[in-house]
């Protein structure tokens, strides 16, 4: 009787989650290339006014979140995740301006390590986090002089609002429906960046050719990889995601390869690839094991509530 149960067709849904998130992931960095593409035509600020604008645009266009309702710490909650989003991408844009893809990635993702670490009390976390500092250590070998000390600072500095940004993600996500939240954010990020971009980049912005990237840009950065992890997260569980969006570093060095021609140092790669195994490896220390032999009626039941988010 066991052979008619429905176990086989759980596969195809994990394997349909790994699909979506790295697809996420794909889209996100190629998109972080393409807004390095437009950093000649409009400047960093002028790449983060499209990004955030469009995207808020075509998120409150397809969400159409309800604005009645709402208390003061929803609202509240709101305005500090539409403030991260904004930090976020302005200063990890600021810090692509300055060194390669891959190496800015790699320290940005420190950050989200950094998170996940602070809050497990296991050695075992710790030791990852110390193979990360490791990969850190090794990607400056000579010097951060060779990368840029103010890039790396900016990427750094971008990896505590990433980490900001995971925080108030969760308690936006709390209290709003589906993504009404996150497209109400993204109209706060798009509000706090647009007169910097106009200030920076003026009439630039409105070039048919600019307008064009900045829509892809919008698409691949954030519309697209948002609406994927948010898939993902109904079929996988959040440990396994967490451990698949650690690949971020490795794919922004691919993206930066192929779409910006920024090749690296055989150096760089292992560095990359040590901090890609530590915020993994950190990430599977930090998760509590799972209850022995739980009965698959109830953790389905239990994993509905979060499925409707």
């Amino acid at each position: 009787m066991t052979a008619d149960r429905p176990v086989p067709s759980r596969a195809p849904g994990r394997l349909g989650g790994v699909a979506l998130v790295l697809g996420g992931a794909l889209s996100v960095q190629f998109g972080s290339a393409v807004a390095a593409l437009l950093f000649p035509r409009t400047g960093v600020a002028g790449a983060v006014t499209l990004r955030l604008t469009l995207g808020a645009l075509l998120m409150l266009v397809v969400c159409r979140p309800r604005l009645r309702g709402h208390g003061r710490g929803d609202w509240a909650a709101v305005i500090a995740f539409g403030l991260a989003l904004a930090g976020m991408n302005s200063i990890f844009y600021q810090a692509i301006g300055r060194i390669p893809l891959g190496p800015a990635v790699t320290l940005e993702v420190l950050g989200p390590l950094a998170l996940s670490v602070v809050g497990t009390r296991r050695l075992a976390a710790w030791c990852w986090a110390g193979l990360a500092l490791a990969g850190v250590a090794l990607l400056g070998q000579g010097g951060f002089d060779r990368l840029d000390p103010l890039g790396a600072a900016l990427a750094l500095l971008a990896g505590t609002m990433w980490a900001a940004y995971i925080v108030c993600s969760a308690r936006v996500g709390a209290r709003f429906p589906r993504a009404d939240g996150l497209a109400l954010a993204l109209a706060v990020a798009a509000l706090v960046t647009l007169p910097i971009g106009l200030a920076d980049a003026g009439g630039r912005l409105f070039h048919p050719a600019v307008l064009g990237l900045g829509a892809g840009l919008a698409l691949l950065a954030s519309v697209l990889p948002y609406s994927l992890e948010l898939a993902a997260l109904r079929r996988l569980p959040t440990a396994t995601f967490a451990v698949l969006m650690s690949l971020g570093p490795a794919i922004a060095a691919l993206a930066g390869w192929l779409v910006l021609g920024q090749a690296l140092h055989p150096v760089e790669v292992v560095a990359i690839g040590l901090v890609v195994a530590a915020s993994a490896g950190a990430v599977r220390a930090a998760t509590p094991p799972p209850p022995v032999a739980p009965a698959p009626a109830v953790s389905a039941a239990a994993a509905a509530p979060t499925a409707r988010r």
